[in-house]
This record gives structure tokens, sequence and C-alpha cells, in this order.
């Protein structure tokens, strides 16, 4: 299961609910946040994609100092 997987599962039922919606502020609700769902999706995609790599100072290069 990808990263996003679950944030598209999320804006496939709110597309559902916004098909079935009457009133239409409540379809464009369901839409909208459909919309930011796959956004999330796309964004957590790419932060599991992500590889930050960093050395941490030993204690004679950084200014810990043992107690």
């Amino acid at each position: 299961m990808g990263a996003g997987d679950g944030y598209r599962a999320k804006a496939l039922k709110l597309l559902a609910l916004a098909d079935g919606a009457n009133d239409q502020t409540t379809k464009a609700q369901c839409e909208n946040l459909a919309a930011a769902f796959l956004r999330l999706a796309e964004q957590a995609e790419r932060n599991a994609a992500l590889t930050i790599e960093f050395l941490l100072p030993s204690d004679e290069e950084g200014d810990a100092k043992p107690d």
C-alpha cells in the first residue's frame, strides 16, 4: 500500500457522497474535500520518497558536553 492510498480512498468516498448529494452546497463541499485529500495523497508520496541524510556532531565537534 502506497503512502497516499488512504487519502485517495477517502477522496473516492467523498466523491461518491458528492455524486449522491441533492444540495449543491454539500456537493461542492464534498468535492473540495476530495480535492484536498488528493493533494494530501500527492504530498504523502513526495514525503515517502524524500531521504534526509545528516551527521550528528561528535562530542569533540559539537557544543554537547557531558555533565
